[in-house]
């Protein structure tokens, strides 16, 4: 259902309306939402790496969960940064061989690795964070204030 307006006169009155069925059963790639979604990540990761091109989003995420909850296991850290093991610890390797985090065995458990901020990684990541700030704002910038807010809101009902 939506709404339609109705003119009588000057007056313009809105009529509750039954959406009205697609006239063809086409498939339109450009219309379906996998499509629309990875054109968007496409176009935030290129706004990303014209602020911050010599990190990778998911590195950058890492190391700005670090920064939020401290020194935490690697699967953890996968968690909450939404990556499978594999994926995170390939991230983790990289900003270990660039000194931006170190690694270190878990005092009971030894199977467990734990991964914390550098000073050098906490420097980078407190620099970055405004950039962040800003590629947000320029990825949402053809949004007004509520379309930004409302997409967000309903981003998260899907992810």
């Amino acid at each position: 259902m939506g709404w339609a307006a109705v003119s009588a006169g000057e007056e313009v009155r809105l009529k509750l309306v039954e959406a009205e069925e697609p006239e063809d059963n086409d498939y339109h790639l450009q219309e379906q939402v996998g499509f629309i979604l990875r054109k968007a990540h496409q176009r935030h990761v290129a706004i990303f790496a014209a602020h911050i091109a010599d990190l990778t989003p998911p590195q950058f995420a890492a190391l700005a969960k670090l920064h939020d909850v401290g020194e935490t296991s690697q699967n953890q850290l996968g968690t909450l940064i939404a990556m499978d093991a594999a994926t995170v610890k390939g991230v983790i390797d990289r900003l270990k061989a660039r000194g931006l985090v170190e690694l270190s065995k878990h005092e009971v458990d030894k199977r467990r690795l734990l991964v914390n901020l550098t000073v050098e990684g906490r420097e980078a990541v407190e620099r970055l964070i405004p950039l962040a700030r800003g590629i947000t704002e320029e990825t949402l910038a053809p949004l007004s204030a509520k379309e930004a807010a409302t997409f967000m809101r309903l981003l998260a009902k899907l992810a």
